[in-house]
């Protein structure tokens, strides 16, 4: 066999024979190991898992967010709304959370059907729609007259395949339909429902705080089924699911209440705002100097309605210090008060866990309250 000469060009430095193996230069193996390591790190935290991630949120004292006419000064207990924090889940998140017993749900339960943004904007409805019922609930219980007022139609779908989503986008507020303003809950569609498929409406609309106008066409609505089994008549529209805008307004401008809870979704905070505008109209502090967490749909009479998340909401109020905690009744089904206990149990709180039905029962409560001795 022969022998491989080292051959040395005329500068002295060692040539490579034809068909002889060649070796990696470093930098190539570190440049291939830093390659692998950005696309693990990629994968681990980029990568989109189809799945939210529950845990425990905030506690906000409620007052700031209120405002009322001069005249009304603040109160030295708190009532504070609680949340939840909802995650995207990544590969490390994910993993995060079964390590630690976190709360994971799969998005197709969540959304229902909706597109992510279909569902944000909902939130965004049930909470508007919160302080709305939580003003009139007050209202009610101190007996201020009050008169309502549509602001605005919000989209909340747009159907596939129908004139308005060439137009419109889900979150948009319809204001004017042909320069008609929409200031009634049916006015849109008693206005449509004398046009036939192929007409155009002219539609004035805000989006993201700018007032535009767009033209839509309206076609036949999907056939729907009707209860017997039949098809009913098929409509016309242009193809959204809508909810009303409303803002109430008090006869007597020294008691009327707006709410800025900036981007908290969602109805849960009915009852801590309801408890909050009451304790801001009175002249008395009727938290007595406490600080009072809680959670709960509420209604225009002053049910209070179930909610999800509540062993989460627990944690952010023991983490305010708060000292009491409005939990909605177990009723339905539903087991919020028992959860909370058990929750409150389980992180060694001494939190009082007070289960409620009502506005009414929350107030009674209140009421054999002692007053919080200041230091």
């Amino acid at each position: 066999m022969e022998d491989r000469i080292d051959e040395r060009d005329e500068s002295g430095r060692a040539g490579i024979e034809e068909g002889a193996p060649r070796r990696k230069r470093p930098w190539t193996r570190f440049l291939a190991a830093a390659l692998a390591g950005v696309i693990a790190a990629y994968f681990l935290v980029f990568y989109p898992l189809p799945y939210y991630i529950y845990q425990p949120g905030s506690a906000e004292d409620i007052s700031p967010m209120i405002t009322t006419a001069p005249g009304h000064p603040g109160d030295p207990g708190v009532f504070m709304l609680t949340t939840v924090g909802v995650l995207d889940a990544n590969v490390v998140a994910y993993l995060w959370a079964k390590a630690t017993h976190q709360e994971i749900r799969p998005k197709s339960k969540v959304l229902q059907g909706q597109s992510e943004e279909e569902y944000n904007q909902t939130q965004v409805y049930y909470m508007s729609s919160s302080q709305t019922n939580a003003i009139l609930a007050a209202y009610h219980h101190l007996g201020i007259a009050f008169d309502y007022r549509v602001d605005s139609i919000l989209v909340l779908h747009l159907i596939p395949g129908m004139p308005a989503a060439k137009v419109l986008q889900v979150g948009d507020q319809l204001l004017k339909v042909d320069g008609h303003e929409l200031i009634k809950q049916d006015q849109l569609v008693q206005y449509l429902s004398g046009k036939k498929a192929g007409d155009r409406v002219k539609l004035t609309f805000k989006r993201g705080g700018k007032t535009m106008e767009g033209e839509v066409a309206l076609d036949y609505l999907p056939a729907e089924a009707a209860a017997s089994g039949k098809t009913e008549p098929r409509r016309v529209g242009m193809g959204i699911s809508q909810a009303i805008m409303m803002t109430v307004h008090s006869e007597n401008e020294d008691d009327q209440i707006s709410i800025k809870a900036g981007d908290i979704g969602g109805p849960s905070a009915g009852l801590m705002f309801t408890l909050g505008i009451i304790n801001r109209l009175v002249p008395e502090d009727i938290a007595k100097g406490h600080r009072i967490a809680g959670t709960g749909t509420i209604e225009e009479s002053g049910k209070v309605g179930s909610i999800g998340g509540i062993q989460h909401k627990i944690v952010a109020a023991d983490r305010e210090h708060a000292e009491i905690f409005f939990a909605p009744k177990d009723e339905d089904g539903y087991t919020n008060y028992s959860d909370a206990v058990k929750e409150a149990k389980k992180i060694g709180t001494s939190m009082k866990v007070v289960p409620v039905g009502t506005l009414e029962e929350a107030l009674a409560y209140l009421q054999q309250l002692p007053e919080k001795a200041t230091p």
